[in-house]
């Protein structure tokens, strides 16, 4: 059969169809015979069937004469006029055309195919092409009638918009002979119907098969706005090859069309209760019609059974339909729960697509089929997608297997990088903080403070300088020596609360912030030994009682400096202290382990008390008077792809909110995510005062706390849908996470997999920094510094990171699918991004090496992008800041040995969670290593 038999009485269309076959059959077999031996064939297969006989000898007849037609016929040239040549009467009276007539002066009719209300198919084939064809024509009683003829245009219209192997193809339409006829594919095969009528029901494989077929091909017409309107089994064809294809677009319409006595078109039998009521005629009425055949071809029977029309609609009205497993033994729960969702009479309660009803089949790639329909799967789609058990057991036990041993060479090179190893740095902050609140009350400041605050900073002026003026050999001779000092401890005190100003919405006490203006505080740096580097004191705002003048005691100063003040020569002062003062002085000198470096200090008081006191080197520059700091390229470049990636983010986030397509589930989850990750990181970052200031504080912690999220969740909004429609692979992992599968194995697999890449990635940072540091070049990375004063600190830091990369991974990826639009190319666009990453090494003072690194780094990361998907890659960075961090040391005596501990433990913690839930209690040796017997 070629193509679906319109209505028409059962019986006729039974018979016509048997004896049509048998002739096909007899005359298609004579064809490839030899000339000569045809006429006995032919005589032998019809055993006696003289009607049978004389049928097919015209046939073969009017091949023949064909045949010689065709060898006039010069391509492209339009055909010729044929001369008549003798065709065979009609096999009926209701035929149109008889076989071997020449329609339109190219197509040579074989046979008729079906017949019905809504036209004529025939068979034939087109002389100019040399190729099988179907074509219809609008049924006689048709003929004159504008409406029919509107529809027929119509037909071609709608399905020409449709390209897909599921879906019959139409040519085109055309008028010749004052007849309006349409081509399309012929399709050598038989219709659903007549199959199920043949063989009952269809195995529940092969049903499934072509159920998810069905659903591709009929995805791919709504996904152009199209709707069938008429699907059922005798408009189903199944072709010589076993492929299913939808046909008969003649009721197609747009959807959101159709009104009044449009919506009531179609066979009532396979009519959706909306459309049957004539209400409305939606994508869900076509999945009623879908799960109605559907139910005929795992069961070989129609769900309603019924005598009469009015017993049929009853049926129908109290929705009575037998359940698949009763009537087919190895039905799938999931396929007859999917297939009874079609069916149910409310419209909202069916399957939202085509699609999606294909995703809740067991088995297949629903990404696949979606994409390959030309419709962007919904997030539960893309959560239900890939593998239930995420990565294989082998794999898992490799990624552990890199961690472990990533760990130790992490830890081995990270102790030769630590920057806190390679200067004498053997006090704790408690310590030191005592040893300050000490020189504060012996150099006159006996109160005690309202409150107070500490840290750890690096002399950044100092390295600088260092690493262009000074040789490698006598820049770490003085780092191991520890003057000058790379690393300051800093303590302040004040008369008031410490409380950030409005602009520190984290809440943070630095060294500056709040400014130190109030009277008698205080502000003090110590070196790692303690010894005392500057000294800034505040005088009273309204003094009393002027104090009886007496001579600061200059030498305790020096004293707590580790220097000797009859080494230094008097100067003329030339650094203006920031307070008020009644006396100046200055000295000359050199460090006491530095002496080829000089050393300046300068110092005021005020009525006998040090409100100033500086250690002053070459590298120092007067804070209060330094202009702005020029923009290198490098940071142009990287603000200027920020701005642009916010601003993209911002038009791409109220676009897809607008026209609904943002996942905003997710989006509000993971902004949620963010909003207490950065109300935790207050908690454990801000200075917290017991004022009614601490109520200011809460207020601009949860103001950030609320920027971030929407930040985080505008750039998911932005990104999400695009990814969904053109990687939906690389965020399967992503949406389990977000949709709360914590217990997911894939989403554990993934987990792991970047931890591996982090982890690898972060020994390969450190030897890179290793490598700088031969060449003089000391990384600095001021968090490392914060994560050694305390454990709440730590948590901070580590918090922090968390947010930093979830905000850098979706941003890289905006960047990265931006690139893919506008190079059309993938490969191209991660090349662009790479140079673009790794640009602002060019400025550095060891550009290759720079390059190098970065290079490299970009490009696993947009490999680890696109293959395993963004968890993979927003977890990797986090696992290579933690490592660098946080300080490691394999010295486990020292005091900031916990900082590595900390780290090594957050690692391990994730791993082991990752590891646990990637193998989902799959035994590790059996199932990994060891063959089964």
């Amino acid at each position: 059969m070629s193509q679906p038999k319109e209505e028409t009485q059962p019986k006729e269309e039974t018979l016509t169809a048997e004896g049509f076959r048998r002739i096909r059959e007899v005359f298609e077999s004579a064809l490839d015979r030899p000339r000569e031996q045809r006429r006995a064939y032919v005589e032998k297969e019809c055993r006696g069937d003289t009607a049978l006989l004389a049928e097919v000898e015209r046939m073969l007849a009017a091949e023949s004469e064909s045949d010689k037609l065709l060898d006039r016929v010069e391509p492209p040239a339009p055909a010729p006029v044929p001369a008549p040549i003798p065709v065979s009467p009609r096999s009926s009276e209701a035929d149109r055309f008889r076989t071997g007539e020449v329609f339109a002066r190219r197509f040579r009719i074989v046979s008729v195919v079906g017949r019905g209300g809504m036209g004529e198919v025939y068979r034939a084939d087109d002389l100019v092409l040399g190729q099988t064809v179907a074509l219809k024509f609008l049924p006689e009683s048709a003929k004159g009638s504008l409406n029919r003829l509107a529809r027929f245009y119509d037909e071609v219209r709608l399905a020409r918009q449709i390209a897909h192997p599921n879906i019959c193809r139409v040519y085109d339409v055309g008028e010749a002979d004052g007849q309006t006829y349409l081509s399309m594919e012929y399709i050598d095969g038989e219709d659903l119907g007549s199959l199920l009528r043949r063989i009952g029901r269809l195995p529940v494989d092969k049903a499934l098969e072509f159920a998810r077929k069905l659903c591709a091909g009929l995805a791919s017409a709504h996904s152009k706005g199209v709707l069938h309107r008429d699907l059922k089994p005798g408009n189903i064809m199944i072709d010589s090859r076993g492929e299913v294809r939808i046909t008969d677009f003649g009721l197609a319409a747009v959807a959101g069309r159709l009104e009044g006595s449009e919506v009531l078109n179609g066979t009532p039998a396979y009519m959706a209760p909306e459309q049957l009521a004539g209400r409305e005629v939606t994508t869900q009425s076509d999945l009623y019609a879908l799960g109605l055949v559907l139910y005929e071809m795992f069961s070989g029977k129609a769900p309603f059974q019924a005598a009469t029309l009015a017993e049929f609609l009853r049926l129908r009205q109290e929705n009575r339909i037998t359940n698949l497993s009763t009537l087919v033994p190895d039905m799938n729960p999931a396929v007859e729960r999917a297939i009874l969702r079609c069916l149910d009479p409310e419209p909202k309660n069916r399957p939202s697509s085509a699609i999606a009803l294909a995703a809740s089949f067991p088995g297949g790639d629903p990404l696949a089929e979606a994409l390959a329909a030309g419709e962007t799967p919904s997030p539960e789609m893309v959560a239900a997608a890939g593998s239930s058990e995420g990565i294989s057991v082998k794999a898992a036990v490799a990624c552990l297997a890199v961690i472990l041993v990533g760990l130790v060479s992490a830890v081995v090179l990270g102790a030769k990088n630590n920057v806190l190893e390679k200067t004498p740095f053997e006090k704790p902050p408690a310590a030191l903080e005592e040893k300050a609140r000490d020189l504060i009350r012996g150099f006159g400041y006996t109160e005690s403070p309202a409150d107070r605050a500490y840290g750890f900073s690096f002399d950044t002026d100092y390295q600088q300088y260092a690493e262009l003026k000074e040789k490698l050999a006598d820049y770490r001779d003085q780092l191991a020596k520890g003057q000058p000092p790379l690393i300051r401890f800093w303590y302040r005190q004040s008369r008031q609360p410490l409380i950030a100003s409005d602009v520190n919405a984290d809440g943070v006490v630095s060294l500056t912030e709040p400014p130190p203006i109030e009277s008698e505080s205080i502000n003090l740096h110590l070196d790692p030994q303690g010894r005392l580097i500057r000294f800034d004191a505040v005088p009273p705002q309204v003094e009393g009682k002027p104090d009886s003048s007496r001579p600061p005691d200059w030498t305790s100063l020096f004293n707590a400096a580790g220097l000797d003040v009859s080494r230094f020569t008097p100067a003329e002062p030339q650094w203006v202290p920031p307070g008020g003062f009644d006396t100046r002085v200055a000295w000359t000198g050199a460090y006491p382990d530095a002496p080829g470096l000089p050393l300046r200090i300068e110092a005021a008081a005020w009525r006998g008390k040090p409100v100033a006191f500086r250690l002053i080197g070459a590298w120092s520059r007067p804070e209060r008077m330094l202009a702005g700091q020029p923009i290198t390229a490098g940071a142009r470049l990287a603000i200027s792809l920020v701005i642009l990636v916010l601003a993209l983010a911002a038009f791409l986030a109220w676009r897809n909110f607008r026209a609904g397509r943002g996942d905003i589930r997710g989006a509000s989850r993971l902004a949620a995510f963010a909003f207490g990750v950065e109300m935790l990181e207050w908690l454990c970052t801000a200075h917290h005062v017991s004022t009614v200031g601490e109520l200011v504080l809460f207020l601009l912690g949860i103001m950030w706390a609320v920027f971030i999220a929407g930040l985080l969740g505008a750039l998911y909004v932005a990104l999400e849908p695009y990814v969904r429609r053109h990687w939906p692979q690389s965020i399967v992992s992503w949406s389990r996470l977000l949709g709360g599968g914590v217990r997911d194995p894939l989403v554990g697999g993934h987990l792991l997999i970047g931890i591996a890449n982090g982890v690898a990635m972060a020994s390969l940072s450190l030897a890179e920094h290793l490598l700088l540091a031969h060449y003089g070049s000391l990384p600095i990375f001021s968090d490392t510094l914060n994560s050694v004063l305390d454990a709440r600190r730590m948590i901070g830091v580590l918090l922090s990171l968390t947010i930093r990369w979830s905000e850098f991974a979706l941003g890289f990826f905006l960047l990265l699918f931006l690139l893919r639009v506008l190079l059309r190319r993938q490969w191209l666009a991660a090349a662009a991004l790479t140079l673009l990453y790794a640009a602002p090494e060019l400025a550095t003072a060891h550009p290759l090496i720079g390059l190098s690194f970065y290079a490299i780094l970009a490009g696993q990361a947009i490999f680890l992008l696109t293959r395993f998907g963004i968890l993979s890659f927003a977890v990797t960075p986090v696992v290579v800041d933690i490592l660098i961090f946080f300080p490691l040391t394999t010295d486990f005596s020292t005091w900031y040995a916990g900082s590595t501990i900390f780290a090594l433990a957050v690692v391990l913690a994730l791993t082991a969670y990752a590891f646990r839930t990637a193998i989902a209690g799959r035994p590790v040796f059996t199932a990994g290593f060891l063959e089964r017997e």
